[in-house]
């Protein structure tokens, strides 16, 4: 939402004031700059980045348009979840977990989390650590150290696609000056051509010179910064399961554990304290 909005601000108040100030549509309309311009962008996008950041380009961008993937409820899920799932373990032992974490789409326990399940990156760090614990791996230094490692790699891979945005963005000003040099060195051809035929040649020069600044910092910059905000804005779930399985290792009670979660989580996301409480006391109950 705030992308479109953003980007329908940057096209009416440029174009707009331009226009405002006297300025001709028509001179803008360098199709040839902008082949010159998007093309070697492109090019040059293709050339730097392995087939893995290529196919996320387009899934980035999805993400931009739809926003961090959990709000508020998501995360009120996931803290119930991760309660329900310390007082199984810390009541019936935790290897009576291990039935629901084996096959969570048959687990009458992810059933009630439907947000949850269905997102698959969570379930697979979820269910994997608490499979380390089933195992019998409950020392929380050293699983600790094994999670900052597991998200540290997924934050880079992640985060791999909002770099290459930036970098063609760092790129697409440069590239402009291309195609402005271009339009110079064909105007310099016609340099026996009278003035108002010139000054037109002049101009379409520039314009090549404004549309990478343009496209640059008005577009994919941004973009790569919305991304780059987005996954860090994704990545506080895990840290907050994170939190809590340590917690859960360190013997507290399930609701400390659960307040080691939330502590991690920032405020727009966070639910408070009572609000938590009223949701554990509509869990329903789940068999061991």
């Amino acid at each position: 939402m705030l992308v479109g909005i953003g980007s329908v601000l940057v096209v009416v108040m440029v174009f707009g004031g331009y226009m405002a100030m006297g300025g001709k549509m028509a001179v803008l309309f360098q199709p040839f700059e902008l082949v010159i311009i998007g093309g070697a962008a492109v090019g040059a996008f293709l050339t730097s980045n392995t087939m893995t950041i290529l196919k996320g380009s387009g899934a980035g961008l999805g993400r931009v348009v739809k926003g961090p993937k959990h709000g508020k409820d998501g995360y009120v899920e996931v803290l119930s979840l991760l309660y329900q799932i310390f007082k199984l373990a810390r009541s019936k032992g935790n290897l009576a977990i291990e039935k629901h974490i084996e096959e969570p789409e048959e687990s009458e326990l992810f059933a009630n989390y439907p947000k949850i399940l269905a997102d698959h990156h969570v379930m697979q760090f979820l269910c994997d650590y608490l499979r380390l614990l089933t195992m019998g791996s409950e020392n929380p230094h050293e699983l600790e150290a094994l999670m900052d490692q597991d998200l540290d790699a997924h934050h880079k891979e992640e985060l791999a696609v909002a770099s290459a945005l930036q970098t063609m963005a760092d790129g697409l000003p440069a590239l402009g000056i291309v195609a402005a040099v271009l339009g110079v060195i064909k105007t310099m051809a016609s340099i026996t051509e009278p003035p108002e035929i010139l000054g037109g040649l002049i101009g379409a020069a520039l314009v090549g010179t404004f549309l990478g600044i343009y496209l640059a910092y008005g577009f994919v910059a941004p973009i790569a910064t919305a991304l780059k905000n987005i996954i860090e804005a994704d990545g506080r779930m895990y840290e907050c399961m994170k939190a809590g399985i340590l917690a859960h290792i360190a013997g507290h009670p399930p609701a400390i554990s659960v307040e080691f979660a939330r502590k991690t989580l920032s405020t727009d996301v966070r639910p408070g304290f009572s609000e938590l409480e009223e949701s554990f006391e509509s869990l329903p109950p789940v068999a061991a």
